[in-house]
């Protein structure tokens, strides 16, 4: 059963899209990228969508508290409403996840939505403009997708075949892939890594077969990349792990209260994959170390 009424999830699309197909147009004009940390950028496109989704939200949803990536007066509400043990329903938005792709041209970027409830995430939103994709779903709701404006259509997940004999895919960062690829290559000879720019892209790698699994030991993640890509995880079956096996929590001291940064290394994958590959990885984060 569908978290929202049919006209807020209608209204909701509705937002999203445009702010995505915006962004899709602006990526061929001129704009301004400006560093917001090491290795961290942010574009006046990612800051227009921000104010846009921002207000959009807060009028249809005006009792629950709206996080957005763009404005850090937002994230108190985190802490006044869930972090320091508060039931409140959160938002979590991110009006361009996969800023880096976005900024060179190229087609991994998406608008992402999250919806959490107690400590959970419900529901999510992601919208790739490129190619014109709307996934959205969550647990004891479903799976849904929709292309160029066509009719909605449950998504079916599909698990991909493990032998560690044959050839499989890992999906990966690239920076992960930087620290920790030639080690893990070296313990699984046959892993192929699939790099993506967002991390909502990569986990529907996973959901839709294309990887077994994706991995994110970089420590820099924060609540509006994963809320939404998580809690479509959760509906299509995929254990969402740390490396010790413990769930991906979303309340403090998981998460750090100032930079709602996850303080958990991340695991997204099929049952049969985290089984095989999450002791093994963890041993190989353990003697290189976690950022």
């Amino acid at each position: 059963m569908s978290p929202i009424s049919p006209s807020d999830l209608l209204a909701l699309h509705q937002l999203v899209v445009a702010c995505g197909d915006y962004a899709s147009q602006q990526s061929q004009q001129s704009f301004q990228v400006f560093e917001k940390g090491a290795d961290d950028y942010v574009t006046t496109v990612d800051q227009l969508l921000d104010q846009k989704l921002l207000a959009g939200m807060q009028a249809l949803f005006p009792t629950d508290g709206i996080i957005t990536e763009e404005n850090r007066a937002t994230a108190t509400q985190f802490q006044h409403g869930r972090g320091v043990g508060g039931d409140r329903t959160l938002w979590f938005v991110d009006p361009i996840d996969g800023t880096d792709d976005f900024i060179q041209g190229r087609e991994h970027y998406a608008v992402m939505v999250g919806r959490v409830v107690g400590d959970r995430p419900q529901a999510g939103w992601i919208y790739a403009p490129v190619r014109q994709q709307l996934v959205w779903g969550g647990p004891g709701w479903g799976l849904f997708e929709q292309t160029g404006g066509g009719p909605s259509t449950p998504l079916i997940p599909k698990e991909p075949a493990f032998d560690p004999e044959r050839a499989w895919s890992m999906v990966i960062g690239d920076k992960d892939e930087r620290r920790f690829g030639t080690a893990i290559a070296q313990r699984f000879p046959t892993v192929r890594f699939l790099s993506l720019g967002s991390f909502g892209l990569k986990v529907l790698a996973v959901i839709t077969g294309q990887a077994g699994v994706y991995i994110y030991l970089n420590g820099r993640v924060k609540l509006w990349d994963t809320t939404g890509p998580l809690a479509l995880a959760r509906a299509a079956g995929l254990v969402c792990c740390d490396l010790m096996g413990q769930p991906i929590r979303f309340t403090t001291p998981d998460v750090d209260p100032n930079t709602l940064i996850h303080q958990q290394p991340i695991v997204v994958g099929w049952p049969r994959y985290v089984e095989a590959l999450r002791s093994p990885l963890g041993e190989i984060a353990a003697a290189i170390g976690l950022p």
